[in-house]
């Protein structure tokens, strides 16, 4: 066992919808698949996370990643291009 949280969702998706579900073709796999993640992160409360959803759960945390996202369009000067100067070396890369 690797990680307990992950073997237990994988249990729990196995349980209640691979091992009850016969499916017919790629498409429906990937419908019911949408449905029960729909339902599973949206409808169900866990015990885990005070009886919310998942969804309801995340929308009360403040991640850290929103610092990260503050800056649109990065914080690099400029993204590295190739020129293609004769003086230089042809593969060498500059800033753009």
């Amino acid at each position: 066992m690797q990680n307990a949280f992950i073997e237990s969702f994988n249990g729990r998706l196995r349980d209640v919808l691979l091992n009850e579900t016969l499916f017919t073709s790629l498409p429906q796999a990937r419908v019911a698949l949408r449905c029960w993640r729909a339902d599973y992160n949206d409808a169900r409360p866990h015990s885990q996370v005070g009886w919310q959803t998942p969804s309801e759960f995340a929308a009360t945390c403040n991640p850290r990643r929103d610092l990260a996202l503050r800056y649109v369009e990065g914080s690099a000067p400029a993204p590295a291009t190739a020129h293609m100067d004769t003086s230089s070396r042809p593969n060498e890369l500059r800033p753009g």
